[in-house]
């Protein structure tokens, strides 16, 4: 059915910006919702920040809300998300997620989607 990959984490310094790009190909593209999440060790995986509703809806943690913002190219099948003013708690793997069917449990609800990346590591040091 097709990938999605991410890629655009690194290593930045407290207050720096990074963009996370994820490129969907065959029919992992959604216009229904995709969306970014966060795992770090020993945690569960969170939502950060979804696209949904047509991209008529966003949903934002609120430990993001103001600093992230999530937007998708229909035409190229990508999503991103740039990334201001990051926080050291911010560090973690980044996984791009999309939903092509099945049951949903919400934007932030990680059980809502079916299509997974592999993730891109993001640090932000003090």
């Amino acid at each position: 059915q097709g990938d999605l990959v991410e890629s655009g984490g690194g290593s930045v310094q407290a207050g720096e910006a990074l963009r996370l790009s994820c490129a969907a190909s065959g029919a992992t593209y959604s216009t229904s919702a995709m969306g970014w999440f966060s795992k770090v060790p020993g945690k569960e995986l969170q939502g950060v920040a979804t696209i949904y509703e047509g991209g008529h809806m966003k949903y934002y943690s609120d430990s993001v809300n103001g600093r992230f913002t999530i937007a998708q190219d229909a035409a190229k099948k990508m999503l991103y998300l740039p990334m201001d003013r990051l926080r050291p708690e911010d560090t973690a793997m980044y996984y791009c997620a999309s939903f092509t069917g099945g049951r949903w449990f919400g934007p932030g609800d990680p059980s809502s989607f079916n299509v997974w990346g592999q993730g891109t590591q993001v640090i932000v040091s003090s």
